[in-house]
């Protein structure tokens, strides 16, 4: 079997069908995107994206994405230092369920949150008692990022502290340090290749997320109104180059975040 496999036809073989696979599902619709932004000349894709609400879509999806990668950050490491670290009831439960945003139709995400945080429910009643609202609001829009985000950076600094050699840690104690100087001198530095690259898979994912936003943010331009949504209004308004040009913006700001994610990567391995 070995010998087959080594055999120069069936590995231009293998190359030849992930090279096809690779153009037909991933090249050709990004470069179909670029094409019909640019099909009616530089003159009409610059108008598309000035269009102040196309902007202002963009910079509010920027802005929300931000918000949840910072929380997903933070609360995604302490829950790996956690499920690491501490042996308790019902961790491997738990750990099963870092996944579910993986396994849910972002739809779903998008219904749960409404029904949990809407106007009827008890927690947005709550809240409208104390005189704002979550479902149809920002807030909203940001837990729905980081729903769908959240297992990104769990995932990434898991692996990274399973591989620190516990020695370090007990001679840093040894020496008289504090447990917050063996975290930052000690465990911060191993940690913060995972932590940035899930933090930037995060922010990309948030940046495109559609299905559990369009539940709950209320759509509402200049206010709630996310460049997914506004791509899909696009579309179902008969302008695709308008769409194609909103689109462009995010891809560009995706493909330079994975290239960014690929040098943290590299760097990581050579450490």
């Amino acid at each position: 079997m070995n010998t087959i496999l080594r055999h120069k036809g069936w590995i231009w073989g293998f190359r030849s069908t992930v090279l096809l696979y690779f153009i037909i599902l991933v090249m050709l619709p990004l470069l179909g995107v670029y094409f019909n932004s640019f099909s009616l000349g530089w003159a009409t894709f610059i108008e598309s994206i000035s269009d102040p609400i196309a902007w202002k879509a963009i910079l509010l999806t920027l802005k929300l994405a931000i918000i949840s990668t910072i929380i997903n950050v933070v609360i995604g490491t302490m829950i790996a230092w956690v499920m690491n670290r501490y042996e308790f009831f019902g961790k491997s439960f738990l750990n099963s369920l870092v996944d579910l945003p993986f396994a849910l139709p972002t739809a779903v995400g998008g219904l749960m949150i409404l029904l949990l945080l809407g106007p009827g429910s008890f927690i947005g009643s709550l809240a409208e008692s104390l005189g704002f609202e979550i479902v149809f609001h920002q807030p909203a829009v940001v837990i729905a990022m980081v729903f769908v985000t959240f297992p990104f950076v769990i995932r990434a600094v898991q692996p990274l502290l399973e591989e620190i050699d516990p020695t370090e840690e007990e001679a840093a104690y040894t020496m008289g340090a504090t447990g917050l100087r063996v975290f930052h001198k000690v465990l911060l530095p191993s940690m913060a290749p995972g932590i940035i690259s899930g933090g930037m898979l995060a922010f990309s994912r948030a940046l495109a997320e559609f299905g559990a936003v369009v539940l709950v943010a209320g759509n509402i331009p200049g206010r709630t109104l996310v460049a997914s949504v506004y791509i899909f209004g696009e579309v179902e308004s008969d302008n695709a180059i308008g769409a194609a040009a909103v689109s462009i913006i995010l891809l560009t700001l995706s493909f330079s975040i994975l290239w960014c994610i690929n040098l943290v990567q590299m760097r990581g391995r050579r450490l």
